[in-house]
């Protein structure tokens, strides 16, 4: 059947995480989440804003079963308390992983001296996946379902071909950096989905791409887009959506009971649509001569620590 985004599945009782939560897409596709009944923790990195946050979605969902975690993904020691925390719930059925910088600066670092953008987009989130995927399998086991981890790409990806064969070299072009980053985000999430089917786990990975979400035709919210927060002017403006149907495609994935691992979301269009199942891409899900296999190692060394699938 035709997926709705306006009628989506009954989430009671399932607990999702989103990252980058407090503005834009991950904001949406938590007032979402919320809206279809989950339990939806909010993650970001400034308590301010997670207040913020929390309060547009009760003032706009009736009955919305909010909380949130402060996690700063510039910091590994960030990450690992946010892990802690979130590993304590009792229960935890999906992690959307939507945050991460943004900076054209290339010499700009984290707190652990990692590329800025590659270790917000790329070191945090394995680190966190890592710390998470015994509390998403022992939530699937105890329910009888089947975990998420959502992974956020971008259409860059196949629009600029850029390789990953040295994650710490910095492009000189922002964007550059950026597509490099979410190109490692794929390879690692479907080398992911492998290792998890190897061992059988009730966990799924899982690739989403937004398409092109503005401002200008984003709804209002108070403290998230309203009057007293920045405006970004975007040429793609007249052809592309609000940040709230740009949710929809990580939302389905989150949502939708016949998700399997290994699939990719995306619009039906190229920059906007309703969200459907796309063949992933051979260059991300199926590359060449072990180069996913050398990505993850990369990936654990960036992340400072074994990702470990399956038994130890």
């Amino acid at each position: 059947m035709p997926w709705d985004p306006a009628r989506l599945p009954d989430q009671t009782g399932r607990t999702v995480v989103v990252t980058g939560a407090t503005a834009g897409i991950g904001y949406f596709a938590a007032e979402q989440l919320a809206a279809a009944g989950a339990d939806v923790v909010l993650a970001s990195r400034s308590q301010d804003k997670l207040r913020q946050a929390a309060d547009a979605i009760n003032s706009t969902v009736p009955h919305a079963s909010v909380r949130s975690v402060v996690l700063e993904l510039g910091s590994l020691a960030s990450v690992d308390a946010a892990a802690e925390e979130l590993a304590s719930l009792p229960r935890l059925d999906a992690v959307l992983l939507n945050g991460g910088v943004m900076s054209m600066d290339r010499r700009a670092v984290t707190e652990d001296g990692l590329p800025l953008i590659l270790g917000t987009h790329v070191a945090a989130n394995a680190r966190l996946v890592a710390r998470l995927l015994p509390a998403l399998v022992a939530s699937a086991d105890a329910h009888g379902s089947l975990s998420r981890v959502v992974h956020t790409s971008t259409g860059f990806v196949q629009q600029l071909r850029v390789g990953v064969d040295d994650l710490r070299r910095v492009p000189r072009l922002g964007i550059t950096a950026y597509t490099k980053a979410k190109t490692a985000t794929e390879v690692f999430a479907f080398e992911l989905d492998r290792r998890l089917r190897a061992h059988g786990l009730p966990v799924a990975s899982v690739v989403t791409r937004p398409g092109v979400g503005v401002d200008a035709k984003t709804p209002e919210r108070p403290g998230i887009r309203d009057a007293t927060t920045p405006y970004q002017r975007n040429p793609y403006t007249p052809w592309a959506q609000g940040k709230d149907t740009a949710a929809w495609s990580a939302v389905r994935a989150v949502t939708d009971p016949d998700v399997r691992g290994g699939e990719y979301f995306s619009p039906s269009g190229s920059l906007r649509g309703a969200p459907v199942s796309v063949p992933p891409p051979a260059r991300t899900a199926a590359p060449d001569g072990g180069a996913a296999e050398r990505l993850w190692r990369e990936v654990e060394e960036l992340a400072g620590l074994p990702i470990t699938v399956g038994p130890a």
